[in-house]
């Protein structure tokens, strides 16, 4: 072997190493912190276990969706659908029009772009009670822009009958799990899989479908957040208390139908209000806020930390999120600038 291809070799396997966090399911847990594994594949057989007519599917991406752990608990109530989207959520209605309540899981770009006609027309016009479980949502995978679903709260926003569940973390999604099965009408939720962090267990937080919940006060700053940015906005919070910043945290899971009485009662005040959602920040959870800020009538400023309206780059989550404005260093150095 040459020298050159030795150092061609070398730098290669060195690029490999650093490197590894971008894998296609690479966690954002934090270092050292408190995970549950696979959340949802375990409430979903606690579920199931309570009610017969839960059923899982997915599209070849069961071990990806935590979906495996069902499959193995209930083999004769899970269907792998192969590559076909479409048919996934084709068949989903058409067990649900049966009496049965079918969990069908894909990654969140597939579901939002391949098969919104299906998911429209075959589910959410006739109101079933099929639950779409879409993995990678936002920026948590380091593949680009095939399998970042950086923009599919802004395509499902306008879908009528479907409610959108954003969740924080492994008690968000444990808890969510039956409340979904149990509600009427077609529901999306963004999972969050594999090592799921366990952080709204500190703050007294229970899921309620529907409702925004407030997780700490504060006098200077209100943080609206959802999905995995709770859990930076909370980190954020503290932060910036060493700033002798005082910040308030409102958690809004659900995102739609959305909870405007629970988050305008805290933004009705004269304190900085910053939205933060792992999601473009068209169409998403700041777009939702400032809607109900301005159909109220509040005449109040809103600031969104969001990711861009682009094509995001493929590499290490840390190091997306950095670029992107996800990191907490970049949400404390965002709040510090506004307030001058």
């Amino acid at each position: 072997m040459s020298t050159v291809t030795a150092s061609k070799g070398a730098a290669l396997k060195g690029a490999a190493s650093k490197l590894k966090t971008s894998a296609m399911i690479a966690s954002f847990a934090d270092p050292g912190q408190k995970t549950s594994s696979a959340p949802f594949g375990h409430a979903l057989v606690k579920a199931a276990e309570a009610d017969p007519r839960i059923v899982g599917l997915t599209a070849d991406l069961g071990k990806y969706t935590d979906m495996h752990i069902f499959a193995k608990a209930f083999p004769e109530r899970f269907f792998q659908m192969g590559m076909a989207e479409q048919l996934l959520f084709g068949a989903a209605a058409g067990l649900a029009e049966t009496g049965l309540i079918p969990f069908a899981s894909t990654y969140s770009v597939f579901a939002a772009r391949r098969a919104y006609d299906f998911l429209c027309l075959d589910i959410a016009e006739p109101n079933l009670n099929v639950n779409i479980v879409g993995g990678l949502p936002g920026l948590t995978t380091g593949y680009g822009p095939s399998h970042q679903a950086t923009e599919d709260m802004a395509i499902f926003r306008g879908m009528p009958n479907l409610t959108i569940v954003d969740p924080c973390d492994s008690v968000d999604i444990e808890q969510a799990v039956p409340q979904l099965a149990a509600s009427d009408g077609p529901t999306y939720l963004r999972l969050l899989r594999g090592n799921v962090p366990t952080v709204l267990d500190e703050y007294d937080y229970t899921f309620e479908l529907g409702k925004a919940k407030v997780l700490r006060g504060g006098n200077d700053v209100v943080f609206v957040s959802s999905g995995l940015m709770t859990m930076r906005a909370l980190q954020a919070a503290e932060a910036l208390a060493a700033h002798k910043v005082d910040v308030a945290v409102v958690h809004a899971p659900t995102i739609k139908p959305f909870d405007a009485a629970t988050v305008l009662a805290e933004l009705n005040t004269d304190r900085l209000a910053v939205t933060l959602e792992n999601h473009s920040v068209v169409g998403g959870l700041f777009e939702t806020v400032a809607s109900a800020v301005v159909t109220a009538g509040l005449g109040k400023r809103v600031v969104p930390v969001a990711l861009p309206d682009e094509f995001l780059d493929a590499g290490a989550l840390p190091t997306l999120h950095e670029r992107y404005g996800l990191s907490v260093q970049r949400i404390v150095a965002k709040v510090l600038a506004e307030l001058g």
